[in-house]
């Protein structure tokens, strides 16, 4: 009596069960080009934020200028808000994960004070931003009462 062998499963895989080639991932927003992030993205979420205070910035923009306080030119965002307030988010470059310093000044008055900003963070994010530039309005009680 012959028997037939029982066919062994291969170890080798079917070629037919291969992954399809991964689909490249898009770009983090955080690694688009500063200009891009902050006109595209960092503005009109702070916009959108203030906006939910029921707050319409004055003035909202990424502009290259000197630096409050102690002078020297960089990259910046500066908002001005209803009644006078103003704020400066300043970058040592172009790089969103670059150092960063933020001044303030009630209306009628200059700013004289830098503050460091973000200085703990490994890398930074769009939310990131966003939700302590607005802590950091709300600590001065710009964005309504506390």
């Amino acid at each position: 009596m012959s028997e037939t062998p029982a066919a062994k499963p291969s170890d080798a895989k079917p070629e037919a069960a291969e992954k399809p080639a991964a689909k490249p991932k898009p770009p983090k927003p955080e690694d688009k080009p500063f200009p891009e992030f902050i006109d595209t993205l960092f503005v009109p979420a702070v916009a959108k934020q203030l906006a939910e205070h029921g707050i319409t910035a004055d003035r909202l923009e990424r502009v290259e200028a000197e630096r409050p306080v102690v002078g020297g030119s960089c990259p910046m965002v500066i908002g001005e808000l209803p009644g006078g307030r103003r704020f400066w988010v300043c970058f040592a470059s172009e790089n969103i994960n670059s150092s960063k310093l933020i001044a303030l000044a009630d209306p009628g008055s200059e700013a004289t004070l830098l503050e460091s900003f973000l200085i703990d963070e490994k890398r930074m994010s769009l939310a990131l931003l966003v939700s302590r530039l607005l802590q950091r309005l709300n600590g001065q009680k710009w964005l309504g009462g506390n």
